[in-house]
């Protein structure tokens, strides 16, 4: 996405990136997706925050607040040699979190890289109002500490990578989660993205399921996530 704000863009810009795949990597998305996401360098909270600022970027109106969050983002990333991009992809923007050293001369030379399990993306848009996303941010996070509170750190683990899932790609308080978007976290989100433990996978949807009943009744409360 062009940024006004930065006619020539660098390599921690808003530009997109030209990213240029290699023919020789997995096409139709089958292997092993957990050890995929497993391999990229970057800490889960690393990428929960990169995530986080590049939104704060997006909807900050003053120039120099957007370019303090984006600065704040690079330093993020940049403990762990990445760069941030966003790329537009099918009318959504994309956030992609790249080793640093895969950039040359602006561009990312996928086809020359092995490990492309390394990368990170998230998508920034999708169902639900995006413009709402601190508010149902704040909704689904409270119901997380409640149920990290009264059912200890597994469940609160869990209840946090599914709000983390409801929140970034379909910006929606947890209750309001359909059944397949339950079964694409569980078969798709969860493996690839929370790193869970035995323990963790053995109990994930009594998490799911002490989540909403307590988002539902904090909204039931306070018109949160209406």
């Amino acid at each position: 996405m062009s940024d006004p704000e930065n006619p020539n863009p660098g390599p921690d810009s808003e530009e997109s990136v030209d990213q240029r795949p290699n023919p020789d990597s997995d096409p139709d998305g089958s292997g092993d997706r957990e050890a995929t996401d497993r391999a990229t360098d970057l800490p889960p909270e690393t990428i929960e925050e990169a995530e986080r600022l590049t939104r704060l970027a997006r909807e900050a109106g003053n120039p120099d607040e957007r370019e303090a969050h984006r600065e704040r983002r690079r330093e993020v990333v940049a403990e762990y040699d990445y760069i941030a991009r966003v790329r537009e992809e099918d009318a959504r923007e994309v956030l992609v979190l790249y080793p640093e050293e895969w950039i040359e001369e602006g561009l990312v030379r996928t086809d020359r890289i092995e490990e492309l399990n390394r990368a990170v993306e998230r998508p920034l848009s999708g169902p639900g109002n995006p413009e709402e996303w601190d508010a149902i941010e704040d909704h689904n996070r409270s119901a997380v500490e409640r149920v990290a509170e009264t059912e200890g750190p597994v469940h609160g683990a869990n209840a946090r990578a599914f709000a983390d899932f409801m929140g970034n790609h379909y910006a929606r308080p947890v209750e309001s989660a359909s059944n397949p978007e339950i079964e694409e976290f569980l078969t798709e989100y969860f493996p690839r993205n929370a790193w869970p433990s035995a323990e963790q996978r053995a109990v994930v949807e009594d998490s799911i399921e002490l989540l909403v009943d307590i988002a539902s009744e904090d909204a039931s409360d306070s018109g949160a996530g209406k």
